[in-house]
């Protein structure tokens, strides 16, 4: 079993929150994906942090190139971890 992760970086907090919500709709995702605020260098404003949408796919069965595009859907895409 390989530790494989997907990066999904998306504009704000409530883009995140959205998207992970239907990652598992979409993508039928059993794990919760986390949430973290990646404040860009010099940033004191939480509201102009990006936020990061950490999912683990140790199967290896989501196609990376559906999950850009699903992030794109919130004006966001997917980070090579």
């Amino acid at each position: 079993m390989s530790d494989v992760r997907h990066v999904l970086v998306l504009p704000d907090r409530d883009a995140a929150e959205e998207a992970s919500e239907a990652l598992g709709e979409r993508f039928g995702v059993d794990e919760e994906p986390r949430l973290v605020r990646d404040a860009l260098a010099g940033e004191d404003d939480a509201e102009d942090a990006q936020w990061l949408v950490l999912l683990r796919d140790e199967q290896g069965r989501l196609d990376p190139a559906e999950l850009d595009e699903f992030a794109g859907e919130w004006d966001g895409w997917r980070e090579e971890p």
